[in-house]
């Protein structure tokens, strides 16, 4: 079997899994699997997911998935080219333009109201038509994308069509293919080719900036205005590093005053901006016929500080009208070796970004919580069920890829082994991680926002909690989460199977998320505090009256969510509201009543904690030396970076210089000097396990 066949082996196992643990079809479950790696991997923002298809007609049309980045103006389609065979077929050009003129049918069609009045305000057609129509003045650039789960013959980059409705479209497919690379890449971001000659019209003039002794070769350039947003408007997100890219797509605004200074004095752009920092694996020199160097064309670029200046022309061209003619942006461009890119791109991009708003919650995948909840699940085994002799473990996945990493070069009796400890149905994403909690902290408004805008706020949430009171988040919160996951995919499943959903389907992510945190309020209108997660913990499964009470609420919500206000005829928006849950508070449901033993009061959960946080104490000191054994060949280039950022104290660069001295028998003093300097780099977003 080839590896190309092999790979798609796994992932029609990874689509049945999905469809069998969530209740859904095979092409939903297809659909989310794929757009969740488009998102991460920058090609797309998170996309809602809505099926609908019509054959013939003047218009035939097909939409699977649809988002709108309304900070960029920026409205992003998906449609699925799923295959249901069990070998990788081939993906034919024709089928491909059909699939993607299906997509620009559906926009046009969208921009009417009188398709828009045509459907059944619960459709899922509806709900994506009606989030175009309602926003088609903001819409100034179109990116579609076709997923599918055959194969292309060559790579297809992104590329700029016609105009549709007057407005510019980028096209591009994730193919089998390059599903496969980004799900191999891991943390590695996909490769992008700029030809830089064939979008500037020749070579950019540039300034070597290091010697030929040096191991990364750094060039300083003025990029022309019109060459960064035509780059930008191909490849979008991609261009960024992951960690820019999560933060710039969730939460930063187009910057005003770079909008107010390329209208009104381009020629003063290259004066007043700081510019972009960015690396390559590789650039192509020509010599320009003045004698200077020029950058023909730049291999495996990433933006690691300015994605807000990149954006933010764009949306001057696009949104503005501007003229980019005179506006030129300087760029430090370091090539670094392919053999440690995946080391050294993320700290450049760290300490570049150290000097900004980019804060420890925006570098939140090397926050020291993240690898703490790491370390209890690949500790920390649940009860063993049903006569079983050892329990298996919840897999909390910190950094994209580490579940399949955990195979990748096993054998069968290893990958089976692997398995039977970290079931698949127990994989936690961080951005899943996110979601349960938010559910039950009774925020679905969040929730309903979709997986990067949730993420960033419980990032920042839970960034301030580990920064007042780290010890709170013990092993019992790690079950308790696990826990809260637990109930969270039991409701997915059930609402997904249910004969109501089937006969009304949309807005599945929101019933659920609404359905949990109206659970949560009535906790505490209780007097009590949560839901006894040791129970869950336990027993691995949600308890029967839980199960009761949620199949008999989760219909209501799916009712009342869709009661919108008169001015509201968008169900998904509606939900994105805080409104909408004030709203759901306040309406009356007909449930049956949780029993006292399924909640915690507070002095139960008081004592529950004290207790977990005297255990996390001493654990914690035990880890803080097996810490210092790993930090003494470390310590000189901590004492080093931490005087350039002007935190060492003399205490603690006294004890930095004894501990790289190999004297491991630190006093007390020194020690706490030591944590409390690891403590603030974390903070600053450079933690010391990955110097």
């Amino acid at each position: 079997m080839s590896e190309l066949q092999e790979a798609f082996e796994e992932l029609r196992e990874d689509i049945l899994l999905e469809a069998e643990a969530r209740g859904v079809f095979q092409q939903e479950a297809f659909f989310e699997l794929y757009a969740a790696a488009a998102s991460d991997n920058g090609d797309t923002i998170d996309l809602e997911y809505a099926h609908s298809r019509q054959d013939g007609g003047r218009r035939p049309y097909q939409i699977d998935g649809h988002g709108f980045d309304d900070d960029r103006g920026t409205l992003y389609l998906a449609v699925c080219d799923y295959r249901d065979g069990t070998d990788l077929e081939p993906l034919q050009n024709d089928r491909l333009t059909s699939a993607l003129k299906r997509v620009t049918n559906f926009f046009e069609n969208a921009c009417s109201s009188a398709f828009i009045n045509s459907l059944e305000e619960t459709s899922p057609a509806f709900s994506a038509a009606y989030s175009i129509y309602s926003a088609r003045d903001l819409i100034k650039r179109l990116r579609i994308i076709l997923f599918s789960n055959a194969r292309l013959a060559t790579k297809r980059p992104p590329q700029l069509g016609e105009e549709v409705g007057g407005l510019p479209v980028v096209y591009s497919v994730l193919d089998a293919t390059r599903y496969f690379d980004i799900q191999k890449s891991f943390s590695r971001p996909e490769p992008i080719e700029v030809d830089v000659s064939t979008i500037a019209g020749g070579p950019i003039a540039c300034l070597k900036a290091s010697t030929e002794a040096e191991e990364h070769q750094s060039y300083l350039l003025a990029i022309p205005g019109s060459v960064l947003a035509e780059v930008y408007g191909l490849y979008g997100a991609r261009l960024l590093e992951q960690n820019v890219r999560t933060y710039l797509q969730a939460r930063t605004k187009v910057n005003k005053g770079i909008l107010e200074t390329i209208k009104k004095t381009p020629e003063m752009f290259f004066a007043y901006n700081n510019g972009l920092t960015a690396t390559a694996s590789a650039v192509d020199l020509e010599t320009l016929e003045d004698g200077q160097l020029g950058i023909a064309a730049i291999h495996n670029l990433q933006i690691v500080n300015g994605g807000q200046t990149t954006a933010s022309i764009l949306y001057a061209k696009d949104v503005g009208k501007s003229s980019l003619e005179r506006v030129h942006v300087q760029m430090k461009l370091s090539v670094v070796s392919p053999a440690v890119i995946e080391q050294v791109v993320p700290k450049i991009s760290r300490f570049a970004n150290t000097q900004n708003r980019i804060s420890e919650a925006d570098f939140f995948s090397s926050h020291p919580f993240h690898l703490q909840m790491e370390r209890y699940s690949r500790t920390l085994t649940a009860p063993p069920q049903n006569g079983a002799m050892t329990g298996d473990k919840w897999f909390y996945e910190r950094a994209r890829g580490q579940y399949r990493d955990g195979t990748a070069y096993a054998s069968a009796a290893g990958k089976k082994k692997y398995q039977l400890e970290y079931p698949k149905e127990k994989l936690i994403e961080k951005t899943d991680l996110a979601k349960y909690i938010l559910s039950f902290e009774r925020k679905p408004y969040i929730v309903s926002r979709g997986a990067q805008k949730a993420f960033v706020a419980f990032a920042d949430e839970t960034a301030k909690a580990w920064k007042s009171a780290p010890t709170q988040f013990n092993e019992t919160w790690y079950r308790n989460a696990c826990a809260m996951a637990l109930i969270f995919r039991w409701t997915d499943k059930h609402v997904a199977s249910s004969d109501w959903y089937k006969d009304d389907r949309g807005y599945k992510s929101q019933t659920v998320a609404y359905t949990l945190s109206w659970i949560a309020e009535q906790i505490d209108q209780q007097g009590k505090v949560n839901l006894n997660w040791g129970q869950v913990w336990n027993t691995q499964s949600v308890p029967d009256e839980l199960q009761d009470l949620i199949v008999s609420l989760a219909p209501q919500i799916a009712a009342a969510i869709r009661r919108t206000p008169a001015n509201v005829r968008n169900v998904g928006e509606y939900c994105k509201f805080e409104l909408c849950w004030q709203n759901i508070k306040a309406a009356e449901f007909n449930v049956p009543v949780l029993p006292d033993h399924l909640m915690l009061d507070a002095d139960e959960v008081h004592r529950e904690k004290k207790e977990a946080k005297s255990t996390a104490m001493i654990d914690h000191e035990i880890d803080f030396d097996v810490l210092l054994h790993t930090l003494i060949p470390k310590a000189e280039i901590i004492r080093r970076v931490a005087e350039q950022r002007k935190f060492l104290s003399p205490k603690a660069d006294r004890a930095l210089q004894k501990l790289g001295s190999g004297n491991f028998n630190l006093a007390r003093p020194d020690k706490n000097s030591i944590k409390l300097l690891v403590k603030r780099m974390a903070e600053e977003g450079m933690p010391v396990e990955e110097m």
